[in-house]
């Protein structure tokens, strides 16, 4: 499922390294390998630098032949914090976040490195994957965390309770709690 994605996740990951290892995959490819496997048709990263990095990412992603998808990247990114670059080879999209929130910064020292075939790739925990989906809030996000609850029945619901709470109360955006909690407690009773 994950092999025309190979190439930039590896490209990602080599990234992720040359920041000392302070980043994690997330999107799709994560949730296929937390949860159920399931179809992608990018590969997302968040990694936690300042704007002023920017530059060192870009070229370093250069290096490893990813490349800016539109003009004035930096720009687009100091805005948005979010880098939009393209694996050259393969043509598939790669979008970095830029971390620099508490729970960002929790999500990467709680992170650890899983062996998957000949990728290893660092992934946030279960829980911290949990709540990037709920904040992100589409359709697919809520699918992906239904299907991480199925494969891992053990999390720490209060950690997934408290920070989806804090983003929803931030955000003015109840839902996001409101539908967790009744996947939570559907999937785990």
């Amino acid at each position: 499922m994950l092999e025309p994605l190979l190439a930039p996740i590896k490209a990602l990951q080599r990234l992720i390294e040359q920041f000392d290892h302070q980043g994690i995959i997330i999107g799709g490819v994560a949730a296929s390998l937390l949860g159920q496997p399931r179809l992608t048709a990018d590969a997302d990263a968040m990694i936690l630098m300042s704007l002023d990095e920017l530059p060192r990412l870009l070229e370093i992603a250069q290096a490893s032949g990813l490349r800016a998808r539109y003009p004035n990247v930096i720009e687009f990114a100091r805005r948005n914090r979010v880098v939009l670059l393209r694996h050259e080879e393969s043509g598939v999209d790669v979008d970095i976040s830029l971390g620099l929130l508490p729970f960002e910064v929790e999500a990467v020292e709680r992170s650890s490195e899983h062996q998957v075939g000949t990728l290893t790739t660092r992934l946030p925990t279960p829980e911290d994957l949990i709540i990037l989906k709920a904040v992100a809030h589409r359709p697919k996000d809520m699918l992906d965390i239904e299907s991480i609850i199925d494969a891992q029945p053990h999390l720490d619901q209060d950690r997934i309770a408290f920070w989806v709470r804090q983003f929803a109360e931030l955000l003015e955006t109840p839902e996001l709690w409101t539908d967790v909690e009744i996947i939570l407690q559907r999937k785990l009773q």
